[in-house]
């Protein structure tokens, strides 16, 4: 997949810069051609003769060496992509407002081919109002902005602003070859995770959905060309693709109301979410004390986001459902695929082995509003949505 493809890998001045030593080794074993740029900042964190080792190529750093020019447009043209890694707040706010003052931003200037940036910062520097508008705007420039991850910092604080591993950086760049056509130009929305339903502002009603299979399910869509918004309830999961729209949610209400304010411009609708089937009639606004041995909770149905698309559906849409059921599977599974007006449902059962809630592996059967019926094995939920993702196309792509 990455074999032959000419990679341009741009290091500023962070202590993040070793990781890259790493992704170099990764892409070079896969047989990808890496060129490496650095600041003379970076230059203090990573070592020049590791990196040129490894690429098998002269590191650059100026834009001139002794009487002789380093080509920056040629090397923006030269590239497939061109990966800053890591990209410190001071190079971000260069590339927002214009300033080319080195090698890596004038290659930066002049590269034609897609840009790729992983930011690295401390996580008050990352929250800053000023690093939200420099995001926001390099992002309008068409770049793509690799997300950050929360953990220990060099600072020695835990927080948001770690770059993303190498392994990370790595299937980013393998997914961006592998992107194809088949949905180009589709407008998807996908709901993913529980709902939590207050009681008081310490406790909920929720389920135990990880959201795993709907993030796989919208990153395998982004792959097939589609435009995604993935709408989320609470959960630990993240996007390993910032080009895909997320909107968090918390309670099956939000769900709704962001759900139907999208459904409209939408060709593909996957509702693949554990909303809460029921709600809290009164939610208490001081944590309630045990008190009593028995304790009556009222609750009221929740919207059914499914039936409610189902009802206003375009010709043109097409509604994916699923269920998860422990008995009369089929049966129930194909009740809701007609009672709900969706094109298909993909049933999961509680009985079957590592499947479900919570697991890395899913078995699941699609149900087609035909009548047909197509099983799949156990499988990881990666390979899982690339099975769902690739009976959606064949059904929305005839």
């Amino acid at each position: 997949m990455l074999k032959d493809k000419k990679i341009l890998i741009g290091i500023t001045g962070s202590i993040a810069a070793y990781k890259i030593i790493s992704l170099t080794r990764l892409l070079v074993k896969e047989g990808a051609e890496v060129r490496v740029i650095l600041t003379k900042a970076a230059t203090d964190f990573v070592p020049t003769l590791v990196l040129s080792t490894l690429s098998k190529k002269p590191v650059l750093q100026d834009l001139s060496i002794s009487d002789e020019w380093a080509n920056h447009v040629e090397l923006g043209r030269w590239a497939d992509v061109f990966l800053i890694a890591p990209l410190t707040c001071n190079t971000l706010a260069k590339m927002s407002c214009g300033i080319c003052d080195n090698l890596l931003l004038a290659t930066y200037y002049s590269a034609t081919c897609p840009i790729v940036l992983a930011p690295a910062m401390d996580e008050d520097m990352w929250h800053h109002p000023a690093t939200k508008i420099n995001v926001d705007k390099v992002k309008s420039f068409g770049n793509s902005i690799i997300n950050v991850n929360s953990g220990e910092l060099a600072s020695g604080l835990i927080g948001e602003g770690r770059m993303a591993e190498p392994e990370e950086l790595f299937s980013y760049l393998q997914n961006q070859f592998s992107k194809s056509s088949e949905l180009l130009g589709k407008s998807v929305l996908i709901t993913a995770g529980p709902t939590f339903e207050a009681i008081d502002p310490v406790r909920f009603i929720g389920n135990h959905s990880s959201g795993k299979m709907g993030f796989a399910i919208a990153e395998e869509l982004y792959l097939k060309g589609a435009i995604v918004t993935l709408i989320t309830g609470p959960t630990n999961e993240k996007l390993n693709i910032s080009e895909i729209k997320r909107i968090d949610v918390v309670s099956a209400d939000e769900m709704f109301q962001h759900t139907m304010n999208f459904v409209d411009d939408c060709d593909i609708i996957i509702m693949s979410a554990a909303v809460a089937d029921y709600t809290p009639i009164a939610v208490a606004k001081e944590k309630v004390k045990k008190k009593e041995n028995e304790w009556n909770l009222q609750l009221t149905k929740t919207k059914d986001i499914l039936a409610s698309i189902g009802a206003i559906k375009k010709h043109r849409q097409f509604l994916v459902g699923f269920a998860l059921e422990t008995n009369n599977e089929q049966e129930n599974a194909f009740q809701k695929l007609k009672i709900k007006n969706a094109d298909c449902i993909v049933l999961n059962s509680l009985n079957d082995k590592n499947a479900g809630f919570g697991y890395n592996t899913n078995k699941i059967s699609i149900l087609d509003k035909s009548g047909e019926k197509i099983e799949f094995n156990l499988k990881s939920k990666r390979e899982v949505a690339r099975d769902i993702v690739s009976f959606i196309i064949s059904k929305v792509n005839v």
